[in-house]
């Protein structure tokens, strides 16, 4: 068990709760509209994928995290995706307090 369990336990969680969006499209259009309080980028995106959603994050001042690979992120999802939005603040919050941001 990793340290991070918790924070991939709190991801699936919010995605039940219907607080998490995924998919490269969905998240960016979050982002630019600000809907998005934090964003997960895989550890092993590509480079022009993670490049793409850094800048983006650092433009709209949202904080990202890319402590995960895409197992670790799917496994707790149960999605097959590279690129996770959290649309609630709280649980924004809690991810923040987790992943010490």
């Amino acid at each position: 068990m990793t340290s991070n369990q918790p924070v991939l336990n709190l991801l699936g969680i919010a995605r039940r709760a219907g607080s998490l969006i995924s998919g490269e499209e969905t998240v960016l259009k979050a982002i630019r509209s600000k809907k998005t309080f934090l964003v997960f980028i895989s550890a092993d995106a590509g480079n022009a994928t993670s490049k793409k959603f850094k800048d983006k994050c650092q433009f709209y001042e949202i904080k990202y995290d890319m402590t995960f690979d895409k197992q670790q992120l799917n496994q707790a999802t149960g999605q097959a995706r590279t690129v996770y939005g959290v649309t609630q603040e709280g649980f924004a919050r809690k991810f923040k307090e987790l992943l010490q941001m």
